[in-house]
């Protein structure tokens, strides 16, 4: 069973991103989990909605392999949010298992992607659902991102794969067979016709969607080779 551990508004406009930190989260804990992925995912964007730029939440996917792990983590990462958190941000974090991911959890992470919801509804949702949830900063609205995030990555057909495997290493000009080996499950065309060679020419490191929980590149050709898409 997968433990989703997801953070929200962490960051300022000159220091590293939200998904920075879940990265570096994922790093501190795989020496003691498995760490399956880290995903982002995007949120509603608004002038009445606090964000420092894109409105989006990051999401580490962990294996839960032995009893207390859910506590455990959720302790480490919460102290690495408040040590890293950028001044006047008000981060959220949130954690559950994916067979606790309720319908009400899902829809508010659906809602979270096109209007705009209450600190009070994310605190009330994470009481009733149990969720391990807190928000801190002047305001604690990082909360709602968190919990949107649960909801969305428990759908595994939202959001795009930011870490996975050594995608992050991967650069230029790749052939499809290595990018199949650096943690990419499948390497699809935008018509739906799976690749298993061929050379895809990388507008940075690759960022797959998330179909079906698997990690999918797009790509579309451009003579004789590939570029990846931001599809998903």
């Amino acid at each position: 069973m997968t433990l989703y551990l997801s953070i929200d508004d962490t960051d300022d406009p000159v220091s590293p991103g939200t998904g920075n930190l879940a990265r570096r989260i994922a790093d501190h804990i795989t020496t003691d989990y498995r760490v399956l992925g880290v995903t982002r995912h995007q949120l509603f964007t608004h002038p009445d909605i606090p964000m420092t730029s894109h409105n989006s939440c990051a999401v580490i996917h962990i294996e839960n392999g032995r009893s207390g792990a859910a506590l455990d983590i959720y302790s480490r990462a919460r102290e690495m949010v408040l040590e890293s958190c950028a001044p006047g941000s008000n981060p959220g974090i949130a954690l559950t298992v994916g067979d606790r991911i309720s319908p009400e959890i899902t829809a508010f992470g659906l809602a979270a992607k096109d209007s705009i919801l209450t600190i009070a509804g994310a605190r009330a949702l994470a009481a009733t659902a149990g969720i391990l949830a807190e928000g801190f900063g002047d305001t604690g609205g990082g909360i709602i991102g968190s919990i949107a995030g649960i909801g969305l990555a428990g759908l595994q057909n939202d959001g795009r794969f930011v870490q996975k495997g050594d995608l992050r290493s991967m650069r230029g000009r790749q052939p499809v067979s290595t990018l199949l080996r650096s943690g990419i499950d499948r390497v699809v065309t935008r018509d739906g016709i799976p690749l298993t060679q061929g050379l895809v020419a990388l507008q940075k490191f690759p960022r797959p969607a998330c179909v079906n929980g698997e990690a999918v590149l797009f790509v579309e050709q451009s003579g004789e080779e590939f570029i990846d898409l931001k599809l998903g």
